[in-house]
């Protein structure tokens, strides 16, 4: 599971609807969730996002989205976003 540091107790589960939330974390504990979400990825495809408050279970199909923004004016900005996608299973057709 990737965690994200958060300080209230108390866990809900996410499954429908929207949710957002942004975290600031030090270098070190992105490279630990990066390095947990990773593991993830690469062991099946799905993953679990989550902090004391909430927990987001996935399952996803590939291929992933990756994007890649740069802004370098005054204020320079690199944003990386994932973007994980699953689709329903289509009903089979048959006859009988």
């Amino acid at each position: 599971m990737a965690d994200l540091p958060d300080a209230n107790g108390g866990q809900r589960t996410v499954t429908e609807g929207y949710f957002e939330r942004e975290v600031r974390l030090s270098r070190e504990s992105t490279a630990a969730f990066l390095r947990d979400l990773a593991d993830q990825i690469e062991s099946e495809p799905r993953l679990t996002i989550s902090t004391d408050e909430w927990k987001i279970p996935f399952e996803f199909d590939e291929p992933i989205e990756v994007e890649v923004e740069f802004v370098g004016e005054t204020h320079r900005q690199l944003e990386l976003e994932l973007e994980f996608e699953w689709s329903p299973p289509e009903d089979e057709l048959g006859v009988s």
